[in-house]
């Protein structure tokens, strides 16, 4: 039987899973990955977690409490930094070792560093080093990082094409924006909070039944969202959060974006800097509507879904007066 390898489907699951994946079977290795969030899986992460942590983070013990019973290894990179001079959340480097110190019985958990920070690093040793858990082949490790790096490609593409992640079944699975939709909403938040239908309460699937196509920074290549993050006085070194600046300014100025909404997680630093960022820029240099939604464990259907609807009305509203000045 293939040794199994424990994936959360949480945090940068949903940048890495096609690459993670592919690495994986291409040398032999099953991966495994968690069930989708439910409110049960979720509080097993909030009775195993710190009350500091964020959301996100004690979403994630819950899916490492899912998979722990049912892998020979658990898969937790410390992704350290994705580019150079630019870092990870803290809460991210610091959560295999959050892990560690708080489930008991364990599977050997892998936690191979990921730092790109400096000039001369690359992703390859990463992959390397990985892949020597499971092969002594050097030539069969290089082959299979040469295959996940083109699956992560076409992931990206395909994310750029308009299509969204569908419970993250790799690569082929999409939303395609509705055609039937009278406007477009830019939806800006980290993948694991937009992208995971029971925190985000199903959002993007309710604002497409709303007649709502949705956007999102996943839409937008790297080039673009650095252009847009060089308007500000100095380099933001948060990967992640640069991706939501970035995307927000940039769908601020498209004339066919109607409105957007930010969704931050409730606890998270970096997140509650982003909102900032992006609401002064609203406020001082667009006239779009801005919805800000903060998620955490207490987050009610009912009233996410009011804020939803009423948001959704108002920018009816304004483009209707807007069509109205137009034939005036």
């Amino acid at each position: 039987m293939p040794v199994k390898v424990g994936i959360p489907r949480a945090l940068l699951y949903y940048y890495f899973y096609p690459q993670w994946l592919s690495f994986f079977q291409h040398l032999g290795v099953e991966p495994v990955v968690s069930h989708q969030t439910t409110r049960g899986l979720l509080e097993k992460g909030l009775r195993s977690t710190v009350d500091e942590a964020c959301l996100p983070v004690k979403l994630a013990v819950g899916h490492v409490l899912d998979l722990k019973d049912r892998v020979d290894y658990l898969f937790l990179p410390r992704l350290v930094s994705m580019a150079r001079r630019e870092y990870i959340c803290p809460k991210f480097l610091g959560f295999p070792d959050m892990v560690r110190n708080t489930i008991d019985n364990l599977p050997p958990v892998i936690n191979i560093n990921l730092d790109l920070y400096r000039k001369k690093s690359n992703a390859f040793n990463f992959f390397q080093t990985l892949g020597k858990l499971f092969t002594k082949n050097p030539a069969r490790i290089y082959m299979a990082y040469r295959a996940s790096c083109q699956a992560q490609n076409n992931y990206w593409q395909q994310l750029e094409t308009g299509l969204l992640p569908d419970g993250l079944k790799p690569l082929a699975s999409g939303t395609p924006s509705n055609r039937m939709a009278d406007i477009t909403i830019a939806v800006i938040g980290h993948p694991y909070n937009i992208y995971d239908r029971f925190i985000s309460m199903d959002m993007i699937k309710r604002l497409g039944e709303s007649g709502v196509s949705v956007v999102t920074a996943d839409r937008l290549s790297d080039s673009v969202i650095r252009q847009e993050t060089a308007r500000l006085p100095k380099q933001l070194f948060w990967t992640l959060n640069q991706r939501m600046i970035g995307a927000a300014y940039h769908y601020f100025n498209e004339p066919e974006i109607h409105g957007l909404i930010h969704v931050a997680s409730f606890g998270c630093g970096p997140d509650s800097m982003t909102g900032e960022l992006i609401e002064r820029f609203a406020r001082s240099r667009s006239t779009k509507p801005l919805l800000v939604l903060t998620l955490d464990e207490h987050t009610g259907e009912a009233g996410m879904v009011t804020r939803l609807e009423a948001f959704l009305d108002m920018v009816r509203w304004r483009r209707n007066l807007a069509d109205v000045a137009v034939t005036l």
